[in-house]
């Protein structure tokens, strides 16, 4: 197991084990590709860990058919690791019953309002907030209540949140951030996204 040294040694007045499992927050944003991939990457860690893992898509459409959602819902259910719980705002999520009148920015307030019961209710370890950054960006979630929730969250709940254009906010408020830029892609020539590439 590689033996990273912090450059850095705050004096918080937590033991060396405490700052180690101190629930972090997690953004992976920029315009280049793998931000959802890496937190997906992420997601099976904490499988492996038996980790209860709450998975919350806000943009990508419900029907789409992705292989990290077959995956990690074939080993939620396996009986080994930890469960997986998967909602996406497409399907109008799995506790709204009104999603044919609610416009997506409706849905995405929801789905943040699922978020926060379950982060009140300690119902995960970690939350993939796929795409979360979009509602932000846009004006559909007040960013600063997300970093409120965020900072005042109970137990030893990780988050990661992807999208472009994450808020300012959001960045200093989170422990862990990746900006994911684009050096090449086929994309840009002209070629289309392909299975086991993209979906």
């Amino acid at each position: 197991m590689p033996q990273g040294q912090p450059s850095v040694v705050p004096d918080d007045g937590l033991t060396t084990r405490q700052r180690r499992n101190r629930p972090l927050v997690i953004v992976h944003t920029g315009v280049g590709k793998g931000k959802s991939t890496a937190a997906f990457g992420l997601a099976l860690r904490a499988w492996n860990q038996g980790w209860p893992i709450g998975v919350f898509q806000f943009v990508k459409s419900a029907k789409w058919r992705v292989g990290e959602e077959r995956a990690l819902r074939v080993l939620g259910d396996s009986g080994e690791g930890g469960s997986v719980v998967w909602h996406k705002m497409g399907e109008g999520w799995s506790w709204v019953q009104r999603d044919a009148q609610m416009d997506n920015e409706a849905k995405a307030r929801e789905g943040w309002e699922q978020v926060k019961r379950d982060l009140a209710a300690e119902t995960y370890r970690l939350y993939v907030l796929d795409e979360f950054a979009y509602p932000m960006h846009w004006g559909w979630v007040d960013t600063d209540e997300v970093v409120e929730v965020l900072r005042d969250r109970p137990g030893t709940q990780h988050v990661v949140i992807t999208g472009r254009n994450a808020p300012q906010k959001l960045v200093d408020c989170a422990d862990l951030v990746t900006d994911m830029s684009k050096v090449k892609h086929p994309m840009d020539v002209g070629q289309k996204g392909q299975k086991g590439i993209e979906w």
